[in-house]
């Protein structure tokens, strides 16, 4: 395939319609994302790939029913737990981005639980998405910067881009190098609005649950035959 991608984001949509195409809820169609997610993780391992970004929760899915917001916590929590003991023996690293104190107790404090149980493993870095908003984070990283300046740690004139990218919430992850996005939509949805001004974008009409890695290795083909020039004139 080629060169592989170091950092690999995915937005995981369609798992409510799955479930309707069904006859089923929506409920019905998450827990068969996880399936899905399984999947990919696995596959991401083995075909080298550094970080994977999923996302997981976004600041809007809030706003969501209730009831569906509740089975979407409950699912968190299940597969935390259920996923963390193989994720620890395949040298997986659990790692979040996002408002993760907005979270309520027992998906954050099993989250907690298994970036603690994983923190020093070295093979693939899993980062979940959890009610993340890519122009939260961007605010954030404003907020702090002005508070550098208010307070004469640095100059407004001083400020870079780097020095901003050191107020994001995980500014030791390289930014992606591909995003997919499943269930035939073609937008970012407010995902990683800073990191992934480069990113290759690979769209798919494939439900997430039906996601396979098949389809990733179809994207990680694309991937590979893309010229990356971030704003240069290649030479032929």
């Amino acid at each position: 395939m080629g060169k592989t991608p170091r950092h690999v984001a995915v937005i995981m949509d369609g798992n409510g319609r799955w479930a309707k195409q069904r006859g089923n809820d929506r409920s019905a169609g998450h827990r068969a994302g996880t399936d899905a997610t399984r999947r990919i993780v696995r596959a991401c391992g083995e075909r080298g790939v550094e970080h994977l970004t999923l996302y997981t929760f976004s600041s809007e899915n809030w706003q969501r029913p209730p009831l569906e917001v509740r089975a979407l916590m409950s699912l968190l929590v299940e597969m935390v737990n259920q996923e963390i003991d193989d994720l620890h023996k395949n040298n997986v690293r659990l790692r979040t981005i996002g408002e993760l104190s907005k979270m309520p107790d027992k998906p954050r404090e099993a989250i907690e639980a298994g970036m603690r149980k994983t923190a020093d493993n070295t093979g693939l870095n899993l980062h979940l998405a959890l009610s993340y908003g890519g122009r939260q984070e961007i605010l954030d990283g404003v907020r702090s910067m002005a508070r550098a300046a208010q307070t004469g740690r640095v100059s407004p004139e001083e400020i870079t881009e780097e020095m901003f990218r050191r107020s994001l919430y995980a500014p030791d992850v390289p930014d992606p190098d591909l995003m997919i996005r499943t269930g035939g939509d073609r937008r970012i949805s407010n995902f990683l609005l800073w990191q992934a001004a480069y990113a290759e974008l690979w769209f798919t009409d494939v439900l997430w649950p039906d996601f396979s890695a098949e389809h990733l290795d179809e994207a990680l083909t694309d991937f590979s035959g893309r010229q990356r020039r971030f704003g240069r004139v290649l030479e032929t």
